[in-house]
Parts: C-alpha cells; sequence; structure tokens
C-alpha cells in the first residue's frame, strides 16, 4: 500500500526532513501591511519574511488556513492518485480552524476519489486520515517524525492511526517569549485572554519571561525565570532531563523565529546536545514557521518532545 503524510504549515520541522520523507504541506496565507506571504515551509519565503524585519507590525497581520475547497482539490489532484493511505496532520484544533477544514474536506475526499482514481487506472480504495496533534509549532513535530517512521515501516493503516493518536495525547510543546508586549498584542486580536495587560507591563518591567506549555490542546505558564536566557537556560536543562527519563519518540524538536543558528549560542544548549546524543534522541531543529513568528513574535523559542504524563519543574 502506497501510504503519504501531509502536514501543517505551522509544524516545525527542518526542511531536509520534510523533504526526506516527501511531506506534502498545506500553506496558510499571511498579510501583514500589504504584503502577502505564503506559509509552506519554504525556506526562500521564510527568509524573506525574517529579512523583512516586519517587527511588532506583525501582530495585526492576518492569516487564512488553507481551506476546505483548497484542501478537496489538494487532495483529489494529488494525493488520491498518488497514495492509497494519506495521513494529514494539523496543529491542535483549540487554536486553528485548520483541523475542521481538513476534516471537513475529507468527507467530500472519500466521496469523490473514484471519479479520480479510476480514469487513471488505480484500483482500490483510497483512505484518508487525519489527526490532531493537540499541539503547535515544536509540539507538533514529534507526532509528524512517528508518522514518517511508521510509514517507512510500513506499518498498517490502523496501527499507524492509534500510535498516533498516543503520542498526540503525550506531546508536550513549550514556548519561550522574547516580548510580552507582543505576545498579548497578537492573543488581544484574536479575543485570547491568555497574556493580560498586568502580567505583559511586570514581565517586561522586571525582564521575567514565562514558559508556556501546550499539552492536549491547552495552553497555560508552568514558569518563569529572569530574563530571556536563563529561560533558554532552564527549558534546555528541563528537556536534558526528560531526555534521559525516558521519552515515547526518539526526538527533540526545537524551532526558533528567526535565524535558527541562534539556538546553538543559547545557554543550556549544549548539555540538550549532549543528552541527546548519549540516548540516541535526534536533536531536530527548524526555523519556525511564518505562522508562529506572526502569533508569538520573533525571537521566540519552541521546544516539543513526546513522554509519559509528569509534572513539568521549572
Amino acid at each position: 500500500m502506497r501510504m503519504g503524510l501531509t502536514m501543517d504549515a505551522a509544524c516545525d520541522l527542518p526542511q531536509a526532513f520534510v523533504e526526506e520523507h516527501r511531506i506534502s504541506v498545506l500553506p496558510i496565507t499571511v498579510k501583514v501591511d500589504g504584503e502577502t506571504f505564503l506559509d509552506d515551509r519554504d525556506p526562500a519565503e521564510i527568509r524573506r519574511f525574517i529579512d523583512r524585519r516586519l517587527g511588532n507590525r506583525s501582530h495585526s497581520a492576518e492569516t487564512e488556513p488553507t481551506s476546505v475547497e483548497e484542501v478537496q482539490r489538494m487532495f483529489l489532484q494529488h494525493q488520491a492518485l498518488e497514495q492509497d493511505c494519506a495521513f494529514c496532520l494539523t496543529i491542535t484544533a483549540t487554536r486553528s480552524p485548520i483541523h475542521d477544514n481538513v476534516v471537513r474536506a475529507s468527507f467530500a475526499i472519500l466521496r469523490g476519489y473514484r471519479e479520480v482514481r479510476e480514469p487513471a487506472g488505480i484500483p482500490g480504495p483510497f483512505l484518508m486520515r487525519v489527526i490532531d496533534t493537540r499541539n503547535i509549532f515544536a509540539g507538533a513535530a514529534p507526532v509528524v517524525f512517528e508518522a514518517a517512521r511508521l510509514i517507512a515501516a510500513n506499518e498498517a493503516p490502523a496501527t499507524i492511526r492509534e500510535r498516533l493518536n498516543h503520542i498526540a495525547h503525550n506531546s508536550y510543546g513549550y514556548m519561550l517569549p522574547r516580548d510580552l508586549y507582543y505576545l498579548r498584542a497578537r492573543a488581544k486580536k484574536k479575543n485570547d485572554r491568555s497574556v493580560g495587560l498586568f502580567s505583559a507591563m511586570l514581565g517586561s518591567a522586571l525582564d521575567i519571561k514565562p514558559i508556556l506549555r501546550c499539552f492536549r490542546g491547552e495552553t497555560g505558564p508552568v514558569g518563569k525565570a529572569r530574563g530571556f536566557e536563563q529561560g533558554a537556560q532552564q527549558l534546555f536543562d528541563y528537556a536534558a532531563a526528560r531526555v534521559r527519563a525516558g521519552l515515547l519518540v526518539p526526538v527533540v524538536c526545537l524551532s526558533y523565529g528567526g535565524d535558527v543558528d541562534v539556538l546553538s549560542h543559547l545557554p543550556g544548549h549544549a548539555g540538550l546536545r549532549v543528552a541527546c546524543e548519549e540516548c540516541g534522541v535526534a536533536l531536530l531543529e527548524a526555523p519556525m514557521s511564518i505562522t508562529g513568528m506572526v502569533n508569538v513574535g520573533e525571537g521566540a523559542v519552541t521546544l516539543g518532545f513526546a513522554a509519559e504524563e509528569h509534572e513539568a519543574v521549572f
């Protein structure tokens, strides 16, 4: 059986990994100050966004996820012809309408695939499985990583689906923002009250940075640090400890809202890399999606892994 993988553009993974596993990307259109960017993980487009240095203006950006009709066209014109079973992974449905769009599109796709497969001489049914990763940015990446591994191993679709739902249920995504005013401005635009004005003012005045966590679709603070550098040290030390305690998927994913080379210069990064090497865990680093930078601000770090349920200690 030919199996394939499609992911949301807001799942942060290196382009080399995406290309190696032939992962299709559901694009997101981003409009800022009259400029339009197509967020589809293309490194050149991410570079163009970073180089434009839109800064604090990006919080007013409009984002348009792939529509139901666009998903239908994409799958009926490509996936239904090239694959027999397609897994489509999205960021958490609590933060984006893309999951609902894909689910709605899947009904029409599964009704209409015969009209494109039969004229092409392709026998048999077409299966489509939509998975909510229940996480965002680098936190969504471990599910995609596991999906690619299972597809490469030619596991049965039912086995893959069950495993991916389990990993999504146990994926942890962490974020360390640089600019709390930006984060609050963007949250206000989206009617998200998770970052209040008082918290933003206090954090900026004292240079206190929150460590935020997304787990099972819910996002909130789990720690704080005096300054971004200390926050990075705490986050990477915590991740290194979780690596040594054992992960459900042998990968830690990092993303950065800017030049990804910055990550290796942050405190604690070297220790995390050593822990991953000693435990046989892949450390994947990628630029944050344009959508991610628009929503949380440039210069933010996100980190994701999958592990048994535990309390975060910072």
